[in-house]
């Protein structure tokens, strides 16, 4: 089915994000290691991972700290209170049969309540958010729908998961990958999960079109095959409308390989979950000082860095929030500015120079190129040391040496040229077609003969030809 991105009529969408807290070290309830990546299948449990008799969890006080910073992120009111509750079902990947997770029912209080987020212009409500445990992993034989078996790995259950619901406040798949890419770009720039990580962000979708039921969409992997199940979920359900009631209540399962939803179930309802209260944990209190705490150890997200930006350096409200959505451009840009006291020429040769060619060498433990060496550069470049054309090329010299500019350009200067040299190449330049009347009317045409005679006499003094065309173009 072709994919589509504009808001249908009648389509109403609800978000589910599953967040790992992947900075934690340990599960949510117990000291296993979380770090269960590439790990044999099976080797990070425990007793308490399975809910044996005997065993009782205990919270992980770091996973509040770190839902409680998503929480003021989206703007959601932190409860000075939270409970846990067991949500009940049968399923491979939880031996215990029921999940320990929160409610906001029956006296239940999750973490956090009633926040907003600005996505695209459009304000996108948040109705909760939660802290869960994460169940096991399920592989199966081929397709879920023919495999005659599937094997459990419990290494992933009880990892700290929190869950941020949305209302159902999107039209498109469209909205609905811009708003998750906007959720990792904060939870990354928040310190708590890293969004790269396989499996560390999950999706599961409510879809429903033109007055039809609800549709789950479960555990869809990435923000691409999001768009993609979306899709495809809308324009089947679109199928139904003026033929009948229209699309019925369901859980679906995304078949990646195939790109299509396939049919799970019937879609439960809460009273099928059987919540209760945790016996084993009591609720949780979460006081003024503790929430100031966290605050105040709370990394700046980037819609607050973009507004520092454009305050405090002066940068274009584009150029802030382009600068501000990316953590490892925004640490460069401002440890740059404190060696090289101008902010839109760092801003703006990190945007265009740097960040579609070697961002990624620049985030590593030993980057090639440096806040320091970038800052040399750029002063060599205002200093008129460098034409931009240069400094570009020198800027590739120190990604693939990473060695500083002053290393690169010591001993490369030719003989000097004397001005007179240059006036020559310049009278030749001017004489062509309209050069002189463009270059005194646009500075862009005065720079491009700047860069001509550079061309043309590689050891010349940028200063002096820009002395030498101003004075000669007076004299036309």
């Amino acid at each position: 089915m072709k994919g589509r991105d504009d808001a249908a009529a009648g389509v109403t969408i609800g978000l589910e994000i599953h967040c790992q807290l992947t900075a934690l070290k340990t599960k949510l309830f117990c000291g296993c290691s979380s770090d269960y990546r590439g790990r044999e299948p099976n080797e990070l449990i425990c007793p308490v991972c399975f809910g044996l008799p005997g065993t009782l969890p205990v919270l992980n006080a770091k996973a509040v700290e770190y839902a409680i910073r998503i929480a003021d992120a989206l703007g959601c009111k932190v409860a000075a209170e939270t409970t846990f509750y067991r949500k009940n079902y049968f399923y491979p990947d939880l031996s215990k049969n029921f999940q320990i997770s929160q409610y906001d029912k029956a006296g239940g209080v999750p973490i956090a309540s009633g926040g907003s987020v600005q996505v695209g212009g459009k304000k996108v409500r948040v109705r909760r958010i939660q802290l869960e445990e994460d169940p096991g992993k399920l592989t199966y034989e081929g397709t879920i729908e023919k495999s005659s078996y599937s094997l459990v790995d419990y290494n992933r259950a009880g990892i700290a998961l929190v869950e941020i619901v949305t209302e159902p406040d999107f039209g498109s798949a469209k909205e609905a990958k811009v708003f998750l890419e906007t959720l990792r770009s904060t939870v990354e720039a928040l310190g708590v999960s890293d969004g790269e990580l396989e499996g560390a962000m999950r999706c599961d979708a409510n879809v429903s079109v033109s007055g039809g039921g609800r549709v789950e969409v479960k555990n869809i992997s990435s923000f691409k095959e999001v768009e993609k199940a979306l899709n495809y979920e809308v324009l089947r359900q679109g199928t139904f409308a003026g033929t009948g009631p229209g699309a019925p209540n369901e859980t679906r399962h995304w078949d990646e390989r195939r790109s299509i939803t396939i049919s799970l179930r019937l879609k439960e309802g809460e009273q099928d979950y059987r919540y209760f209260p945790e016996p084993d944990l009591p609720a949780v209190s979460i006081g003024a000082e503790f929430l100031e705490t966290v605050r105040r150890a709370t990394p700046e997200v980037q819609g607050l860095r973009a507004e520092r930006y454009a305050r405090d350096y002066h940068l274009k409200p584009q150029v802030a929030g382009e600068l501000s959505r990316d953590e490892a451009l925004s640490r460069f840009f401002e440890e740059t500015w404190k060696t090289f006291d101008k902010p839109t020429e760092i801003a703006n040769w990190l945007i265009g120079e740097v960040r579609g060619a070697v961002r990624s060498r620049l985030v590593g433990e030993s980057p090639p190129v440096t806040p320091a060496g970038l800052s040399e550069l750029l002063a060599m470049l205002d200093g008129g040391e460098l034409t931009r054309p240069q400094a570009r090329e020198l800027f590739r010299e120190m990604v693939s040496t990473g060695r500083r500019p002053s290393e690169l350009t010591k001993g490369k200067a030719g003989p000097a040229i004397d001005e007179g040299s240059i006036a020559k190449v310049v009278s030749r330049l001017l004489s062509e077609g309209g050069a002189a009347s463009d270059a005194k009317k646009n500075p862009k045409a005065f720079n491009y003969l700047i860069g001509q005679v550079l061309r043309l006499e590689p050891g010349a003094d940028p200063k002096v030809v820009a002395k030498t065309l101003a004075r000669m173009l007076k004299q036309e």
